[in-house]
């Protein structure tokens, strides 16, 4: 029989428009490509559309904070009162490794800048890990698993030198059929440089080095080796800067006791205690320029919405390029966001392979279809 491996490398925010602009990568691999849609939200979005095949409303991951009456984090209001210094990053993320192990969470947990009195109304949904079988939803590994097939896939936990070298010591063994190769740096470059930057540049072609030695590596090992390269999304340059929590400040209601809202990067969600917060705060976000509500209809068309307003009863989006500042996720402007509408031309990832990509692949969530397809061959 002959040898295969199938071969699916995730490169965070490597987004269609993007790669447009790199024309060498993987120019002597890559036959064929094509655009795909995101979905609404970010990568923690995003992965699991990826690796179930479903929209957000389907897997439910849509956000990693919603409101909660029975908030794990109620006991962090006293940590409010401390000064400061315990605002910052890296002190957040100590705090953050203590709460998710005090917890028990297996999937990604940070508190990011969500200040602790309102933590305190929120749960979180990444409680377990979703790259290994028994996730919260259906992924592809559990199809491995159910079809008995051997396979690798990247501890997103560990750096991406780290990753490459578990790979090629996998495709030395050549008894995986399926890899799932996690490079997830590019995006942060890209937060912190921009798109057009130096550093980026030197990021994709190193990239592009990287894939292309593990890819020659396995044909070293397999008498066939199919190629996938995708994201889940893609980036825009930031150009400004929007306080959305000022306004919403202004109107004198009580966080709590009127209304409780979680302010994304780039996406505020709301819940409403009463009639008159909620009239005030949809008068008050209609006035804003660069964002719109999203209504019922769109997030429908989005395969975002829930019936029972669990991640959010009101969903305000900024326009691309435009980030809420400061937010529950960074005090301060980068270069570079993404997590807006999935209709904007910039916010597409992308789906590169040595294999013909049929048309109908046209999601995110399609790219689920293309691995079981080729596992089945």
């Amino acid at each position: 029989m002959t040898k295969k491996l199938v071969l699916y490398t995730f490169i965070d925010a490597f987004g269609y428009e993007i790669y447009k602009q790199h024309p060498y990568f993987l120019k002597d691999i890559i036959t064929d490509k094509q655009s795909l849609k995101s979905v609404l939200g970010f990568t923690n979005t995003c992965l699991p559309s990826i690796l179930s095949g479903k929209y957000p409303q389907e897997h439910k991951q849509a956000s990693l904070f919603f409101y909660s009456d029975n908030s794990p984090f109620k006991w962090m209001r006293a940590l409010s009162f401390l000064p400061g210094f315990f605002d910052r990053f890296r002190v957040r993320n100590i705090l953050s490794k203590l709460v998710k192990r005090l917890h028990n969470y297996t999937g990604y947990f940070q508190l990011y800048s969500i200040p602790f009195d309102k933590l305190a109304y929120f749960d979180f949904t990444e409680k377990r890990d979703y790259f290994v079988p028994g996730a919260p939803f259906n992924t592809i590994f559990d199809y491995c698993v159910e079809n008995n097939i051997d396979y690798h896939c990247s501890n997103w936990r560990k750096s991406e030198e780290e990753n490459l070298d578990a790979l090629n010591e996998q495709i030395q063994e050549a008894k995986i059929k399926f890899a799932w190769l996690y490079l997830p740096s590019l995006d942060g470059t890209m937060h912190m440089h921009g798109t057009q930057s130096i550093k980026t540049e030197e990021k994709i072609q190193l990239l592009d080095k990287q894939i292309t030695k593990a890819y020659n590596e396995a044909l070293k090992h397999y008498d066939e080796v199919s190629l996938y390269v995708f994201s889940d999304h893609g980036m825009y340059d930031v150009t400004k800067g929007y306080d959305v929590i000022k306004d919403i400040d202004s109107l004198g209601l009580k966080y709590g006791e009127d209304y409780v809202a979680m302010y994304d990067s780039t996406m505020a969600r709301f819940w409403f205690k009463n009639p008159l917060a909620k009239e005030k705060i949809i008068h008050k976000l209609s006035q804003i320029e660069d964002g719109e509500i999203l209504s019922d209809k769109a997030l429908k068309e989005v395969k975002t919405y829930f019936e029972d307003g669990h991640f959010g009863e009101l969903f305000f989006l900024m326009d691309p390029s435009v980030m809420i500042n400061p937010s529950y996720f960074g005090k301060n402007l980068i270069n570079g966001m993404h997590g807006y509408h999935p209709n904007a031309s910039g916010s597409n990832a992308m789906l590169l392979s040595n294999q013909s990509i049929d048309n109908s692949i046209v999601s995110i969530t399609d790219i689920r279809k293309t691995m079981e397809q080729e596992l089945a061959v």
